[in-house]
């Protein structure tokens, strides 16, 4: 795996940088602002050296604010096939939800303490490079809490909800059947449900998977 960094505190983006190293992948830059982000993204492309993700923060300089999530949605409609994972230090749901908007594959959306749970986050990584989506459970507590308030899920039992907030987090029917010490065909069922009750045609599995979540973004 080919991995970006973008973050300005030289510690951190080294300490990642360090614990993606040890574990056989390439960071083949680090950088500590959008702009450079940008630039050196755009460098590697016009090489044909795209990485395989980006770990960007959502806030980076000058204005310590959103030019994390700004360049990594900028990047992401310019290079739809470059995973990119971004790391906050609280929930921000508006970021979150304009990260999610435009495409369901390749995205992750992580709070800075997961790092401490270093194979949580290195899977959350190799996950989101892959294709996939890596999204922290406080922040899916807080799209889904949302969503309640809505009535979104007036349709789910509260099961499904727990299943359906696992499934945001990334998990595979089996990793969420251990988490709840229930059957993989239970799983499965709760999963064929929540399709059904959030009206989503039969397609690629995985593609609805994420549209589940999306569909509460966007109500």
């Amino acid at each position: 795996m080919r991995v970006v960094i973008a973050e300005d505190s030289v510690l951190l983006r080294e300490g990642l940088t360090r614990l993606l190293t040890d574990r056989g992948h390439e960071v083949v830059a680090g950088v500590g602002d959008g702009v450079a982000l940008i630039k050196t993204i755009t460098e590697l492309a016009d090489r044909g050296e795209l990485p395989d993700v980006v770990v960007a923060d959502v806030r980076m300089p000058p204005t310590h604010t959103d030019e994390g999530v700004r360049a990594a949605v900028q990047l992401r409609k310019a290079h739809p096939g470059l995973g990119v994972l971004v790391l906050s230090q609280y929930v921000e749901e508006r970021y979150a939800t304009e990260l999610l908007a435009d495409s369901s594959r390749g995205v992750g959306y992580l709070l800075k303490d997961r790092v401490a749970e270093v194979r949580e986050f290195v899977d959350a990584v190799v996950r989101v490079a892959q294709g996939g989506t890596a999204l922290d459970p406080e922040v899916v507590a807080q799209l889904l809490g949302r969503s309640r308030k809505q009535d979104v899920l007036a349709a789910l039992t509260p099961r499904e909800r727990e299943v359906l907030g696992l499934m945001a987090e990334g998990r595979t029917n089996s990793a969420i059947a251990r988490q709840l010490v229930v059957s993989d065909g239970a799983v499965e069922k709760h999963v064929s449900n929540i399709f059904l009750k959030l009206g989503l045609a039969q397609s690629d599995g995985d593609h609805r998977r994420v549209l589940a979540v999306l569909t509460y973004l966007n109500s």
